[in-house]
């Protein structure tokens, strides 16, 4: 019998493009794949098990339905790790949310089919389980899911930055997205991502979701620089984290 840690992957309401990313790891990826056995992952394998000591779960809840079978997973699984926006903040479901009523949502959406289909407003896995771990991002970093699979397997916690993009626009030179005229998620987004989209070109779009305790008072006087005030940037975040927008507004 292998003594090998079994892991499994699950999705719920999400385009299942984090696991997309997991899979093109390709090469780097078989050396830690000698180490565990996959046990279950509908996207790269038909084979499935029930039995399993990690689950990386993908996708926002958006169904009361999906609690159940959520919860089910957790009770099997030694570890659960929230994979990318969807899982860990609610992530692009949660534009849904900001709509007057929900039923207007299906109705948009399904047209004379709505009453065929449930719906609630969208949230990440951690509002109705326990999350050991979190991947953040829209989609996932790879090189960032393979440092947290690595310290899983060797049993480590895996390090979660919780300092904002700007930190890491300042160590790559980047010019600020504030300064030409633009606006930014950067300062008060979890960092983890090498400011991809800055980098590119873009701005930050807060897909890794809210640092834990930003230095409110500091931010304050950088957006007022800016004629911004910490409602503006938080009211963009809506985005991609609309149930905890809610919660902060409060």
């Amino acid at each position: 019998m292998s003594s090998k840690p079994k892991v499994a992957f699950f999705d719920f309401a999400g385009c299942e493009g984090d696991q997309l990313q997991i899979i093109n790891l390709e090469e780097k990826l078989l050396d830690v794949l000698s180490q565990v056995e996959i046990v279950s992952f509908r996207e790269a394998m038909k084979e499935h098990s029930d039995k399993y000591d990690i689950a990386f779960v993908e996708g926002s809840i958006t169904r009361k339905s999906d609690e159940e079978r959520l919860k089910k997973i957790r009770s099997q699984a030694k570890v659960l790790v929230a994979l990318g926006s969807c899982a860990t903040i609610g992530g692009i479901n949660s534009l849904k949310n900001a709509w007057p009523s929900l039923e207007e949502v299906k109705k948009r959406v399904y047209g004379d089919k709505a009453h065929y289909f449930e719906t609630y407003p969208s949230r990440g896995i951690d509002r109705v389980v326990k999350v050991d771990h979190y991947i953040h991002g829209c989609p996932i970093h790879r090189e960032e899911f393979l440092r947290v699979f690595k310290a899983l397997i060797m049993g480590v916690k895996p390090y979660l930055p919780d300092y904002p993009v700007c930190v890491e626009c300042k160590r790559k030179g980047n010019i600020c997205v504030f300064e030409k005229g633009q606006f930014c998620l950067g300062p008060v987004t979890r960092a983890g991502c090498d400011s991809r989209c800055v980098s590119a070109g873009s701005h930050c779009w807060g897909c890794r979701g809210l640092i834990d305790d930003p230095n409110v008072n500091a931010e304050k006087e950088v957006l007022a620089k800016y004629g911004l005030t910490v409602d503006d940037i938080l009211s963009r975040f809506r985005i991609y984290d609309d149930y905890r927008y809610e919660e902060i507004k409060e």
